[in-house]
């Protein structure tokens, strides 16, 4: 395997306090609430909740010192609304939001208490936020996607796979986000040569039974929208994409290392570590409107060798050389 990229891991307890710490001025024990759709056994949901805690931890934020922080998990709809409302009647000084479910159901629970969003897309077309240089409000954060993402994973999907002809946008018509997605695929679609269609899933039942009509087109390709409807069911995707043999383009790493084809995104902890700076700023006084919301600067792809040979793919040498990750 070939690595580029620092590897965030879990942290146990610290025995060791940071300089940072030092530096902190005794007070009342602050309080952070953090809410991440997905189950809590997911090994990304613990990565998230990881990288935040060491990033407060370097900023001298110590858990049982002068911080608390409690997360809260949540794999549906309902128990995201669930989980927010019981954070907000916990009275943090701070919450943190994980992607743009989360973000909206503190949005709904709360216009006073200060909100770090990472790791959504577009928070100004999605109301989040009324400007990313000045958000005003109780709002502000890190974002992710833009829909322009969209036309790159149209364009890797045709690298990897010069035969497909047609590509299929397998998504959450939940999300926000979507139909700007949608829109820039439709607009890129004819400079790649391709016609493209849409596939809006929100249930298992919905992915098995898109995955099985989309493999009854010759030349056909997928490319898989980043939202936590699709995240929560990201193995079976990629088991039916595998079965199926559909060349596959995923947003984020973590479905390549899971057993994906490739990915095109933003390095998936940075939104997450920059969190942190912004609830350090927030608790030491400064109001979260003040501070512009900040979009992701690096991307990566990430390719596996392993499936594109399963898949009959050769990958073009030229992709390989400017990959971030090759999984062997």
């Amino acid at each position: 395997m070939i690595r580029r990229r620092d590897f965030i891991v879990g942290l146990g307890s610290a025995t060791v306090w940071p300089l940072g710490a030092m530096a902190q001025q005794p007070g009342r024990m602050r309080r952070v609430g953090g809410l991440v759709p997905g189950a809590e056994d997911q090994v990304r949901a613990q990565e998230v909740v990881a990288v935040v805690r060491e990033g407060l931890q370097k900023l001298g934020w110590i858990e049982g010192r002068n911080v608390r922080i409690d997360y809260r998990f949540a794999a549906d709809p309902d128990s995201v609304r669930s989980a927010a409302v019981e954070l907000v009647g916990l009275g943090p000084d701070v919450l943190i939001a994980n992607g743009g479910a989360a973000l909206r159901a503190f949005q709904r629970a709360t216009r006073t208490i200060p909100i770090v969003f990472s790791g959504v897309a577009d928070p100004v077309a999605n109301g989040f936020v009324t400007s990313a240089a000045h958000p005003g409000g109780n709002i502000t954060g890190f974002a992710s996607f833009d829909p322009t993402m969209s036309a790159k994973w149209l364009e890797l999907l045709k690298e990897i796979a010069p035969r497909v002809t047609h590509a299929v946008f397998l998504h959450d018509p939940l999300n926000p986000i979507t139909p700007g997605y949608w829109r820039e695929m439709e607009r890129s679609a004819p400079a790649f040569g391709v016609q493209v269609s849409a596939a809006p899933v929100t249930s298992v039942a919905e992915i098995e039974r898109a995955m099985a009509d989309i493999a009854r087109e010759p030349n056909t390709g997928l490319v898989v929208a980043g939202s936590p409807a699709i995240i929560v069911n990201k193995k079976l995707v990629i088991t039916l994409a595998a079965r199926h043999r559909l060349p596959a383009v995923y947003p984020l790493r973590f479905y390549v290392s899971d057993g994906g084809l490739a990915s095109y995104g933003i390095n998936e902890n940075e939104p997450h570590r920059n969190a942190a700076s912004y609830v350090d700023r927030i608790l030491k006084g400064e109001k979260p409107g003040d501070l512009p919301v900040q979009f992701a600067t690096r991307f990566e792809v990430v390719i596996n060798l392993k499936i594109a040979k399963a898949l009959g793919l050769t990958i073009p040498e030229t992709l390989l050389l400017r990959a971030d990750e090759v999984i062997q």
